[in-house]
């Protein structure tokens, strides 16, 4: 018993180019990145496509907060597409039957990802609508981008 458990606490390494796992939600770190755990490993993942606002930006922990009540305990099932530079899998990840990649940009709690996401992708639609409707981030009329506060804090 003890052994199984140890097997399931051990991050596991998620085969890039579309593999498939589903499981659990057992931790949320951030606005795009999440725990999924089930029989056999632990996977720390991370949403492709998107990009959440730091925990210190304003709306980082509404981001949070909206992933967490998306996904925390539910059932999930995650499509990996490669890795971050961090080796954690980007996934698309349907919590519930809910896209938490899209629902995270329609809620205006999450960028569409330009350096990485397909330019036909349709989360730039979604991203529009959020900010004609100005949700969350877009409730600001020039909300700072997590990939340009990073490099704002690097160069401090």
């Amino acid at each position: 018993m003890i052994i199984v458990v140890l097997a399931a606490l051990t991050i596991a390494p998620l085969a890039a180019g579309g593999a498939e796992i589903s499981g659990i939600v057992t931790e949320v770190q951030d606005g795009d990145t999440l725990t999924l755990v089930n029989w056999s490993a632990t996977y720390k993942v991370r949403l492709a496509d998107i990009d959440a606002p730091e925990w210190e930006q304003l709306r980082g922990k509404d981001s949070r907060a909206s992933l967490f009540h998306l996904c925390f305990l539910r059932r999930a099932i995650a499509e990996a597409n490669g890795e971050d530079q961090y080796g954690r899998p980007l996934v698309r990840i349907t919590c519930a039957g809910v896209d938490a990649n899209t629902e995270q940009v329609r809620r205006g709690l999450a960028w569409v990802f330009v350096r990485y996401a397909p330019k036909n992708s349709p989360l730039y639609g979604v991203e529009a609508e959020a900010r004609a409707a100005r949700r969350g981030l877009w409730e600001d009329p020039d909300p700072e981008p997590p990939w340009v506060w990073r490099a704002r804090k690097r160069a401090q």
